[in-house]
């Protein structure tokens, strides 16, 4: 595809006007080779999206539309489903039946087992057979899947951070399964933009607690993968956190060694192999440990890893931008391997620092 406008991709958003959404205009917009064509949400239908987001005034001139699957199969190639579970799934089939390519970003096309999905979310599905063709978009895991997928869920932040932290442990069958523990802190901004009591600043700040222990929804997502990339069943303890901050996750997750005689460099060889091609991991150097801040507002995943010879564990912490690896930026890169593109188009490289 050339520069032209002609030629760039015609991309429409449908619930722009949460964190998820505004993340999304922003990248789209300084995308090289994609053009906003639509923005969609009821919620917001007839407003300007510079009324919702006012500092977007100037670089977007659209309004916000109700949602009408017809004209956005007219108007978009690809489609950004950036709504509350349970949407995404009454318009998804409509889309990818009219030949849009289709990132979900809610939880809805997470799992292609349906009967996961509805234990934990408790919405009745009636599209099994277009959730069985839905490809996990965690690049760094299925690349190749990605790139020939019409449909791509989209993971959840806690899981993003979490799975890249693990993967190489699993894959390689390095931690024995049934120790998996992950500790997670994220910020505010992952509860979204509506008013919520537990998310006010008199509430949140100052204060750190954790939530939704033993059933967080985003643990399923994380055995589901991890099972896939063993072979068998593998079971996570997951607990996640709330800190008073308005942007990014730290993972901090747990295993038992298989092999006790592993050290430090072992597991740094084994991580920097696993993710060579991944050009938005850093796996870190001996002794340096990820912090939230390096990675706000970019795709990237900072991982440290040590080793306890004392406990036969190993820990490994992630540190990620939960809007943008944790949402949009990795639904951008899910896009940039759709459509052919360098999956670092248009992605922010460095955060700003401090």
């Amino acid at each position: 595809m050339g520069d032209s406008a002609s030629e760039k991709v015609s991309v429409g958003i449908v619930g722009a006007s949460g964190y998820g959404g505004v993340q999304l205009v922003r990248l789209l917009l300084e995308h090289p080779q994609a053009e906003i064509a639509y923005i969609g949400g009821n919620s917001s239908a007839g407003k300007r999206f510079a009324e919702l987001y006012p500092h977007v005034g100037g670089h977007l001139s659209l309004t916000v539309e109700a949602i009408d699957l017809d004209a956005i199969a007219q108007r978009c190639q690809v489609v950004f489903l950036s709504l509350p579970n349970g949407l995404a799934c009454e318009m998804a089939p409509t889309l990818i039946e009219r030949g849009c390519k289709v990132l979900d970003l809610s939880a809805d096309y997470r799992f292609n087992d349906l009967g996961v999905y509805q234990a934990w979310y408790r919405v009745a599905r009636r599209d099994q057979s277009l959730a069985a063709t839905a490809v996990y978009g965690l690049p760094e895991l299925y690349r190749d899947r990605i790139r020939t997928a019409q449909l791509v869920g989209c993971p959840g932040c806690y899981p993003t951070a979490s799975l890249l932290a693990i993967a190489p442990l699993i894959k390689q069958g390095l931690a024995q399964p049934d120790s998996l523990i992950i500790d997670a802190k994220s910020g505010t901004s992952g509860g979204g933009r509506t008013a919520k009591t537990h998310l006010l600043l008199a509430e949140a700040d100052n204060s750190l607690a954790a939530y939704s222990v033993a059933r967080h929804r985003h643990t399923p997502e994380i055995e589901t993968i991890c099972s896939d990339l063993a072979g068998h069943d593998v079971l996570v303890q997951f607990t996640p956190h709330l800190v008073p901050m308005v942007r990014g996750i730290l993972a901090t997750a747990y295993a038992t060694m298989r092999d006790p005689g592993l050290v430090r460099d072992d597991l740094l060889t084994i991580y920097a192999a696993f993710y060579r091609s991944a050009p938005w991991v850093t796996v870190l150097p001996n002794g340096t440990y990820p912090q939230t801040k390096w990675a706000w507002g970019t795709n990237r995943c900072y991982l440290g890893v040590e080793v306890d010879p004392r406990t036969g564990r190993v820990i490994v912490m992630a540190a990620i931008d939960n809007l943008m690896k944790g949402q949009a930026a990795q639904a951008i890169q899910c896009f940039n391997l759709m459509l052919g593109f360098d999956e670092s188009l248009g992605l922010p490289r460095l955060s700003f620092y401090p």
